[in-house]
């Protein structure tokens, strides 16, 4: 088994960015520029080789991250284009799991806007080197002084412009390249095809000299080298300065920063050369860390073809053909296809029979995998989004994929009883594709319930439904996912006494609960020794109490952010059981809850809209209006962005009133917050209107 790219010559790079930043299409100009494709796809037409979806090519946006794969100056690039929607963040989240570094796209005009921060958060948790591209430079109202601003006051990071724009909007037709000193003009061709690369004219002369000049004393502020041959006074070579800012970049000290125009295939050439110059291979990353699945000791694994096999399965796809599609990262060793490997998760072997090298939805069978690749593979065995795939001899459990909780759900129903079992079968392929999918049954009236990310989340699922599994379904008014917790201490005892099967039964609990901060969920303390509560009933508390959470006291939603503490228990020798236990317990942890003072936590969205100055106030009263807290504005040529944060219950149908109250000028994004309490003064009128007392409306 031989290689045919180098480990060092690797990079696998995901492109990242708010939706309408112009990822797809910078992706589609890179495979054009490397000769992946003959023909440059365009998102607008539904012609672009990484919108692969149907839903993706009617409506224009990216919904499910696609893999492909590259060459430039020798190098191999595997490149993951993500999502730019909210509803689709979790595709984000499982491609930065497995990617080395990032190209985050901002617009020229929009500059940082809600997801781009939403992605530059998620790159910061998984250690991602990146470097910034300023697309859309020929467009109107194209500000890229004030992007950079913002790269340093939004995400406090480090930007480092290495290049300077040559004009902007009608007149951008190039770049200079501060490290090379050379100039790529592609003139005022609308199409862009050809491009000069020439020395430094007269004219770009002296802003060039000034702006590399600031460029190497930033660069000196974060590299040792680079400042003791400022103070010398000596000159650095474009080798050196390559070099400095590549060791900045993979540290996390700086953001080299670039421009261009993607559509008019205005700047692709240099952000390729910066993606090989200053972005990590997989040598570059420190070894990955584990556990042994059985003794549970720390195991890691060097970016190393002689280590053992090691790989992260980080997206699954349903096919018609090899039944589940599991994408995976190699982080060690090599594997040939029709060998067997270990599924250390599932504890089951692995013997595929061929390796996928994937380019969108297209597909070219490999033999051999190395270290740093990025495949696929049918699987028929049971396989989730998280697992590790790896040697027998030397298993390692890999870090899964954490994913971001529903916050929205709506019940289906199938159009005929014929097709219930289809929709079931449906639904749960869907969810084990996608991590954000729930799926439950309401114990009430047997209703099927389906949680997602938001509005289009689920609009774009039923729509799968209908065109992939051929299943017509009734979906329900949206609903917001509540949650309840508890604002005071208290305790409560609980006590079965009474036959179960004919044998008599009994058990008392008594319990204490206390509240916790938000996003700490639930925990349980045992505070008994054996000799009053044996060993083998104190988890069948726990079971109970567990149980009880997932029906809250107010309006049946689960319950979290508490602290459960066992205070009591007693017991009869020959009539207790685990059984008697756990229903003793549910009803001890329902009676504390109730005295602890229960409330409803809502889902709150952090909102930007844009807006031309003259609708500014009726926007914002409007907003007051849903409850909303205004965090700031700022300008942005002739319009202005609001930020706030509102409830999500009070962003249905937004888009339409936007539009009324703009007359079609008014854009808005919206991401998950965090979950807050209801207001008591609000409480019961949206728990009447949960339990359909009355109407959305009022």
């Amino acid at each position: 088994m031989t290689r045919t790219s180098p480990l060092a010559d690797t990079r696998n790079i995901g492109i990242l960015a708010h939706i309408d930043a112009g990822k797809t299409t910078t992706t589609e100009r890179i495979l054009f520029t490397t000769g992946i494709t003959y023909k440059i796809g365009e998102v607008d037409e539904g012609t672009a080789v990484m919108d692969w979806m149907a839903q993706e090519q009617e409506r224009g946006i990216t919904i499910t991250s696609a893999a492909t794969t590259c060459y430039w100056n020798r190098h191999r690039i595997n490149i993951i284009d993500t999502p730019g929607h909210v509803d689709f963040t979790a595709e984000v989240e499982r491609s930065l799991r497995v990617l080395d570094g990032a190209v985050v796209l901002l617009c020229g005009v929009g500059g940082v806007e809600p997801q781009s921060e939403t992605v530059w958060r998620q790159a910061d948790k998984y250690r991602v080197p990146r470097i910034v591209f300023i697309n859309k430079m020929d467009r109107v109202g194209v500000d890229p002084e004030r992007a950079v601003a913002m790269i340093r006051s939004r995400f406090g990071a480090y930007p480092l412009p290495i290049q300077v724009p040559l004009g902007r909007e009608d007149s951008f037709r190039g770049v200079v390249d501060l490290v090379e000193q050379e100039v790529y003009d592609w003139g005022m061709n609308v199409t862009g095809m050809d491009f000069e690369k020439r020395a430094i004219g007269e004219a770009e002369e002296a802003e060039v000299r000034v702006r590399r000049a600031e460029m190497i004393e930033a660069l000196a502020e974060v590299d040792d080298r680079v400042l003791e041959a400022f103070l010398e006074g000596g000159a650095l070579s474009p080798v050196e300065l390559k070099a400095a800012l590549r060791r900045a970049t993979l540290a996390g000290k700086c953001v080299p920063v670039l421009y261009g125009a993607s559509f008019r295939n205005k700047g692709v050439q240099p952000l390729l050369e910066a993606i090989v110059d200053y972005l990590p291979s997989p040598a570059d990353i420190p070894p990955v860390q584990g556990l042994h699945p059985k003794t549970h000791q720390p195991e890691s694994r060097r970016p190393s073809d002689d280590e053992p096999f090691s790989a992260l399965v980080f997206k699954l796809q349903n096919d018609p053909f090899l039944g589940s599609l599991a994408y995976f990262r190699v982080y060690s060793g090599k594997a040939k296809a029709g060998t067997a490997f270990y599924n250390a998760v599932k504890d089951e072997e692995e013997r595929p029979g061929k390796f996928l090298e994937m380019h969108s939805s297209k597909r070219r069978e490999v033999k051999e995998l190395f270290t740093g690749d990025i495949a696929a593979m049918g699987t028929m065995k049971p396989v989730s989004t998280g697992d590790t795939f790896c040697a027998k001899n030397r298993p390692i459990i890999l870090e899964s994929i954490k994913f971001p909780e529903p916050v929205i759900s709506v019940v289906l129903e199938p159009r005929t009883r014929a097709e219930h079992g289809k929709l079931q079968s449906s639904l749960a392929k869907l969810g084990k594709e996608d991590p954000t999918v729930r799926i439950t049954q309401d114990p009430n009236t047997g209703q099927t319930i389906v949680y997602g990310m938001g509005e289009l989340h689920l609009d774009i699922l039923m729509d799968r439904l209908s065109r992939e599994f051929g299943v017509q379904v009734n979906m329900g008014r949206p609903q917001v996912a509540y949650k309840e917790t508890i604002l005071k201490k208290a305790a409560g005892e609980g006590v079965h006494d009474r036959p179960l099967a004919g044998k008599p039964q009994f058990a008392r609990v008594r319990l204490e609960v206390e509240p916790l901060g938000r996003k700490t969920g639930f925990v349980f303390e045992n505070r008994l020794k054996n000799s009053i509560l044996p060993a083998e009933y104190a988890g069948p508390v726990e079971d109970g109490i567990r149980e009880a959470l997932d029906f809250g006291q107010l309006a049946g939603f689960p319950m979290t952010d508490l602290k459960a503490v066992l205070t009591g228990a007693e017991y009869r020798e020959d009539e207790a059981s685990e059984t008697a236990f756990k229903i003793a317990a549910a009803a001890a942890f329902k009676n504390a809850a109730l005295k602890a003072g229960p409330v409803l936590l809502e889902p709150l969205t952090r909102l930007e809209v844009v807006v031309p100055d003259e609708y500014l106030g009726d926007v914002v009263s409007d907003l007051n209006a849903r409850r909303g807290t205004i965090d700031g504005m700022d300008s942005r040529a002739g319009a202005r962005a609001i930020h706030a944060l509102v409830p999500l219950s009070e962003m249905f149908g937004y888009a339409t009133i936007l539009r009324t109250l703009t007359q079609g000028r008014g854009v808005f994004t919206m991401e998950f917050f965090a979950y807050e309490a209801v207001p008591p003064a609000i409480m019961e009128q949206i728990i009447a209107r949960i339990e359909g007392r009355i109407s959305y409306d009022n």
